[in-house]
């Protein structure tokens, strides 16, 4: 190995040493920390990056972040070539480098030991895209991680400002020469703004989208949700708030603080939209919420994401005549809502498997699958589809022998995949997509947390079977009336849910019907 390469890591080591008793770890969020602790580890992925980069001949991702953290903290991920994380197997060399002593003759021995190991070479080509988001701290790290890499030969190619999942579809696009877009910021946004545009207009009597009001958490997806807009005039209007020019990167703000505390954000005026959503610092998470008329904060968070989406991919394929032809399944880990795995199951008749907690083991799971869709409850999540069914949809909408409702069910389905960023959970993109469904279903945000159809029935709509357990609360609300009964039944008509009691009294079956009214309700949440 050179000597020159040794001398300006050396010099680079100097300037930027390890803090002493300091051990990161690499994990599914890659190193994070304090901002001031990390510039000795840019160096260790600097190296690691044009190590993998040379081991797989391709473009390998470097994304500067800390997601959800306080603006105080940093961290560095990488991305492989398809767009994924960084493979599993890979985390114990990124451990190890982060272990060693901050000795340059030690660091140089275990990379020559590893780079044999690797069957690799110094000058070796290597290619490393670079991207951050707008923390104070990022374009320092992002420098120490370009000037490493290129110790090691390593081309860089530096995106600046980006969010996650853009670094993530820009990495896919180079390295499979542009068949699933164009790896520049202007190709991912003209991808999905067009493939939403031709979905709504090829459908007829969407919806138009009412104006939805984002909490952008002070971060990134503020930046780039502006593009959206001006791409989509007419079709979609966001209001962007908590933009970064006033308050603090995801400081009372944010998917993860609506998520974890059931509540509105700071820097939202909560009585003018119908409709809210808010992301995350780096735009990988996406959760929606409204104020109902009793005043309610309400949610959609990632498992009623799965839902919503797996009922739209359904009805979809149904009408192309290819829902018999494709495998589709929902990942979920065991910290999902109950009850909407009982529905995704028992009433969509959609498996669900249930892995760890990871997105490495949900996307892993996913690829089982035609179709593979998975949200974690942070609102973190997208959707996989196979070759297999992506030839299948396009087959359909070209075959004039089709009728018109199968051909417009294919195109829609095209027009969706193309929306999704299969790379890793977006927030922009699932925004797009959680918007084309509603306008194209003719759903309102509400209606996505009182769907009628959780509501499952037998014996001549007299007794309940879904969701589970609601007509034993339904049956010991009657026990305690004198000549009680009351059944409940979806609509077949409106979207609403008919309650039906009576009692001895008119005040008794009333309150009877009031107290089922509520078990419903909280059941079918």
């Amino acid at each position: 190995m050179s000597d020159i390469a040794k001398e300006k890591l050396a010099a680079l080591m100097l300037e930027f040493p390890k803090p002493a008793g300091v051990i990161l770890g690499y994990g599914t969020a890659g190193f994070r920390s304090r901002a001031d602790i990390l510039p000795w580890i840019m160096i260790r992925i600097g190296i690691l990056a044009s190590l993998r980069s040379k081991v797989k001949q391709a473009c390998i991702g470097s994304m500067i972040t800390a997601s959800h953290n306080p603006e105080h903290d940093n961290g560095v991920k990488l991305i492989d070539p398809h767009g994924e994380m960084l493979d599993q197997s890979w985390e114990i060399f990124a451990n190890n480098l982060s272990s060693l002593d901050d000795n340059v003759n030690t660091l140089w021995e275990y990379l020559e030991t590893l780079m044999t190991q690797l069957d690799v070479q110094l000058h070796d080509n290597a290619t490393i895209a670079i991207a951050y988001d707008t923390r104070q701290s990022s374009p320092l790290l992002s420098s120490i991680v370009r000037r490493a890499a290129e110790i090691f030969d390593a081309n860089i190619m530096d995106f600046g400002l980006l969010t996650t999942p853009q670094l993530h579809y820009a990495v896919r696009c180079y390295n499979d020469d542009g068949l699933y877009g164009h790896y520049t910021e202007a190709g991912y946004f003209d991808k999905i703004c067009t493939a939403f545009r031709s979905l709504i207009e090829m459908t007829p009597n969407a919806k138009r989208s009412e104006s939805l009001a984002v909490d952008a958490a002070n971060g990134i997806g503020a930046q780039k949700l502006v593009f959206v807009n001006q791409q989509l005039p007419g079709l979609l209007h966001l209001e962007i708030f908590n933009n970064g020019t006033q308050g603090h990167l995801n400081e009372k703000c944010g998917a993860d603080y609506v998520k974890v505390y059931q509540k509105a954000p700071h820097g939202l005026p909560l009585t003018k939209y119908s409709k809210y959503c808010s992301i995350d610092g780096d735009a990988d998470r996406l959760v929606y919420f409204f104020i109902d008329q009793n005043q309610q904060f309400r949610m959609l968070d990632g498992d009623r994401f799965s839902v919503l989406f797996v009922t739209f991919l359904a009805n979809k394929l149904k009408d192309a005549k290819l829902l018999d032809q494709v495998q589709m399944g929902v990942i979920q880990t065991a910290y999902a809502n109950g009850s909407s795995t009982d529905y995704i199951q028992n009433t969509l008749k959609v498996p669900v498997a249930c892995v760890p907690t990871g997105v490495k083991y949900l996307h892993h799971k996913a690829l089982d699958y035609d179709i593979g869709i998975y949200f974690e409850a942070n609102g973190h999540g997208t959707i996989l589809f196979s070759d297999n069914v992506k030839s299948k949809v396009k087959a359909a909408a070209e075959d004039q022998n089709r009728t018109e409702t199968e051909r417009l069910a294919a195109n829609q389905l095209q027009a969706f995949i193309n929306i999704i960023n299969e790379t890793v959970g977006d927030a922009i993109a699932d925004l797009l997509g959680t918007e084309a469904i509603l306008s194209v279903m003719n759903l309102s945000i509400e209606g996505c947390l009182k769907d009628r159809t959780m509501i499952q029935t037998t014996d001549a709509e007299r007794r309940c079977i879904a969701p589970a357990h609601l007509q034993d609360c339904i049956d010991e609300l009657v026990s305690k009336y004198a000549s009680g009964r009351s059944f409940v039944r979806p609509s077949g008509t409106e979207d609403i849910v008919r309650v039906y009691a009576e009692a001895a009294t008119q005040a008794q079956a009333d309150q009877l019907a009031d107290e089922v009214r509520k078990v419903v309700e909280e059941l079918s949440k």
